[in-house]
């Protein structure tokens, strides 16, 4: 069995604010969601959102701050699965909540690193 990151992209919300009953609701689908896969062992690491606020270290020690505006889309967070091939983990991504507003969701294996 090998795990695997799912990485949430979407489009920056700004400033847009659910109602309460709007935030339960995306709130249930996401728990929903993970907990399907949760209840097959498969889940490693919940998921994780991120904030708004970000910097990129680059070569020389430029720092910039991000995520930009201007960008499409950016990184909303993550979790990790366990699954036995990238064909399992692509399946659960088809029916990840992100995909309901637009959003979409990169899974990429992980390589353990030795040391």
């Amino acid at each position: 069995m090998k795990e695997f990151v799912m990485i949430y992209w979407s489009e920056p919300l700004g400033e847009i604010k659910l109602t309460p009953e709007g935030n339960m609701e995306v709130s249930k689908e996401w728990e929903n969601w993970m907990g399907g896969i949760a209840a097959q062992n498969k889940l490693v690491s919940p998921g994780m959102r991120l904030g708004n606020e970000g910097r990129t270290v680059k070569p020389g020690n430029v720092v910039t701050n991000g995520p930009y505006a201007e960008i499409k889309e950016i990184v909303g967070g993550l979790s990790i699965f366990r699954a036995e091939s990238i064909e399992e983990a692509t399946e659960w991504a088809k029916s990840c909540p992100i995909l309901n507003v637009g959003g979409n969701v990169e899974i990429r294996d992980i390589i353990q690193m030795n040391g």
